[in-house]
């Protein structure tokens, strides 16, 4: 289970072969990495879903190679996203192998030639590649490099959006309890057999199907994410791709995306997001990788009127995105009328 989707395996993958599953997509959200947060956010689910098999589908008629296999409907049956009416909660996937990745202390840090001998040549790529598009207010970009670093003329950060002439395609870790961005070469070591620079191009094909639907639908997408599996040779996009959580979307001046939950914890419980960063910090030198437990501050609950608006956001986001009516949420206008309020 992942900190907001259940899964269920029906045959594992293993050293010669990929298996099958499903990606059950909850209500649950999270921010800041801590797992779970208090409340769900209806429909939340269903969006991801729904937004996810849309760009697979996009994807793989791109030329894309992916690990989607179909979304399943009311019946069980796993089929295209255009035959089911309203909003799918499930997703067919074809699966990989998820070694273990050891932590062994803080000297030696974490043991990926134990996870790339148990994984062969069949195994999720244990980075996150991220694409950058633009840099919203809230981008981790900001607090790592300055404008000038990627040829932008500003000595500092303004305090709006900033597009970037070329996309920016970046690695992170994916397994480590605290994610960290990657110099090439230690990402290439960390993706194993897997070729660093077909990551990087498919991450930018991905970027452009996403960020060409999103112009057509009067979005514009500022930065996202994938994960990719590596089986038999091949480099296969999987997870999930392209959604309010995985991608930052802006709508009219609005960002439309997961940042206006965290952006809410700023502005609302500063301490918490404080004591998270401080745990972080505190962690590092120790011989454990479990920051939560140094953070002595929990998050409160959403109010009422905030899940609702977070969640017709994201309801009336994939109706405008897809272009199909599968959600009873109002027009993407008024929704982000009601985010711009929070």
């Amino acid at each position: 289970m992942t900190s907001v989707k259940d899964f269920r395996v029906s045959e594992p993958a293993t050293s010669e072969s990929l298996g099958r599953g499903r990606f059950v997509f909850t209500d649950a959200y999270s921010v800041f990495d801590w797992g779970r947060m208090p409340d769900p956010i209806p429909e939340k689910g269903a969006s991801l879903c729904t937004m996810g098999a849309y760009n697979f589908e996009l994807l793989e008629a791109n030329g894309i190679a992916t690990h989607y296999r179909g979304v399943v409907d009311g019946g069980g049956e796993v089929t295209s996203l255009s035959t089911v009416e309203g909003a799918p909660t499930e997703m067919a996937i074809d699966l990989t192998q998820v070694p273990e990745l050891p932590y062994e202390g803080a000297k030696a840090g974490y043991d990926y030639t134990s996870f790339h001998d148990a994984g062969g040549e069949n195994y999720l790529i244990p980075l996150e590649i991220v694409f950058r598009n633009r840099v919203p207010v809230g981008s981790s970009l900001r607090k790592r490099i300055m404008p000038a670093d990627i040829g932008l003329e500003h000595e500092s950060w303004p305090e709006e959006p900033i597009e970037l002439p070329e996309p920016v395609v970046e690695f992170s870790t994916k397994y480590e309890r605290q994610d960290r961005y990657l110099s090439s070469e230690e990402a290439d070591r960390i993706a194993g057999i897997a070729d660093i620079d077909e990551l990087e191009t498919v991450a930018r094909s991905v970027n452009e199907v996403i960020t060409e639907r999103a112009g057509e639908r009067g979005f514009l997408h500022e930065d996202g994410k994938i994960e990719c599996l590596y089986f038999d040779g091949e480099i296969r996009v999987a997870d999930v791709v392209g959604t309010f959580d995985e991608n930052r979307f802006a709508y009219g001046g609005t960002q439309l995306s997961k940042e206006v939950i965290r952006q809410w914890y700023k502005r609302n419980q500063p301490a918490w997001v404080e004591a998270v960063a401080e745990a972080k910090r505190e962690v590092r030198g120790r011989e454990t990788d479990d920051w939560r437990g140094l953070c002595d501050v929990s998050p409160t609950t959403l109010p009422d009127d905030v899940i609702g608006t977070v969640s017709a956001m994201y309801a009336a986001g994939t109706n405008a995105y897809t272009g199909e009516k599968r959600f009873d949420a109002p027009g993407i206008t008024a929704a982000l009328e009601a985010v711009s309020r929070l």
